[in-house]
């Protein structure tokens, strides 16, 4: 190959672009990044950020991801603020705003998700978080004396929000549809621990609740539930999850079904074009499933993989790697890793889910380990994480 375009300038993108120069790749890499920015740390976003613990300083400052001399090593043209609008592989094109079309043998998707909205009043006040731009949107009104938060969605990005608002001592109701949140997660016993921890902080939780609509005229200044309660918001965020960012390839002829199909190695059924992240859809080995993973470490160790398979033109190499999350709330380390299924049982290995000082759970399928919770336990949590990857999985059901 003579040239690689990398469509997303995220972190995925960028681990790919890494493992494509570390597998000796040395044409021509071209990244181009919808975003005004190289690429930069999203996790601090929902926390630090917003309560003004990292400062990005000028530029991106801690958030970034890169470096000048890293930069150099890499060796890439970078097209930010540039949007692709279409891929046709067959001619080797990449369509961008504007008209103009960039030449290219290979192609990395890796244009991760947008987040999804409500259809209710386009009204000023209303936030989604996903890019640093949402971060210093939100973080702005914030300080501007906002007093009363109301979060929509209870995901780990509602609640990491939540928490980082209830930080700035605001008044902060999470409103979530679900009779719990993060039950497709941590299943319904550990989701009421994870509940608790609103409550817990003084924010108020509301489940089972839906939104039919926003009130206010020109700004929001209150959440309407579907049972008639209005909620008072002086800023509002939307956390209900994402939806993978495939518009652009509509028409391309690759698979679509919430994300970009992929084998097991990142690579789509279309010759020289791999994908990675957020909107990447991938097989899941021994399965008819597949899976979407919306993870930090899923970017990062899926970027080598595709590197390697497209440098191959083939899957020579699968990601194997053991689903891990994590997420901060409230001042607890919450961390997940495994692959949980509905009829898993859990066990409680350290500490107690009713005291303060944190527990290590482990979730079973047929006496066998299958996913690994802790909250405030790293060591514990580090060990047994190790031990469930270099075991064998038993198979979903």
């Amino acid at each position: 190959m003579k040239a690689v375009t990398v469509v997303g300038a995220s972190l995925a993108g960028l681990h790919a672009a890494r493992g494509l120069r570390a597998q000796g790749y040395e044409g021509r890499l071209v990244i181009v990044g919808e975003e005004r920015h190289r690429p930069y740390d999203r996790p601090p976003l929902s926390k630090d950020f917003l309560t003004g613990e990292a400062e990005p300083g000028e530029g991106l400052g801690a958030l970034a991801l890169t470096d000048p001399e890293e930069e150099a090593e890499l060796d890439a043209e970078w097209l930010l603020g540039v949007r692709a609008e279409g891929l046709d592989a067959a001619a080797g094109e990449v369509r961008l705003t504007g008209g103009r079309t960039l030449r290219t043998d290979g192609v990395v998707i890796a244009t991760g998700a947008a987040p999804r909205t409500l259809r209710t009043p386009d009204l000023t006040g209303v936030h989604t978080l996903r890019t640093l731009d949402d971060a210093a949107r939100l973080r702005a009104e914030l300080r501007a004396g906002a007093a009363r938060v109301v979060v929509i969605g209870a995901g780990f990005i509602g609640a990491e929000v939540a928490s980082s608002c209830a930080a700035l001592g605001l008044e902060v109701t999470v409103v979530e549809a679900a009779p719990l949140p993060l039950v497709p997660q941590l299943g319904e016993e550990m989701a009421r621990v994870c509940a608790a921890l609103h409550s817990g902080s003084g924010v108020r939780l509301l489940c089972g609740a839906g939104v039919a609509t926003l009130r206010g005229t020109g700004r929001v200044t209150g959440v309407e539930l579907t049972d008639g309660r209005v909620l008072p918001a002086d800023v509002v965020v939307v956390g209900v999850g994402v939806r993978p960012a495939t518009g652009w390839l509509e028409g391309s002829g690759l698979a679509l079904d919430d994300g970009v199909l992929c084998d097991e190695g990142c690579v789509t059924a279309l010759p020289n074009v791999v994908a990675v992240g957020d909107v990447a859809r991938l097989a899941q080995p021994g399965t008819a499933r597949t899976v979407r993973a919306e993870h930090w470490t899923s970017g990062v160790a899926q970027g080598a993989v595709a590197a390697r398979n497209l440098l191959a033109g083939s899957t020579v190499e699968p990601f194997g790697a053991l689903p891990y999350f994590w997420s901060d709330q409230y001042g607890a380390r919450i961390q997940f890793a495994g692959r949980r299924e509905p009829a898993d049982t859990v066990r409680i290995l350290e500490g107690d889910t009713a005291g303060g000082g944190g527990f290590l759970a482990v979730y079973e399928r047929d006496t066998s380990p299958t996913a690994v919770l802790g909250v405030n336990r790293p060591r514990s949590f580090t060990r047994l994480r190790r031990e469930l990857a270099r075991a064998p999985q038993p198979a979903g059901r």
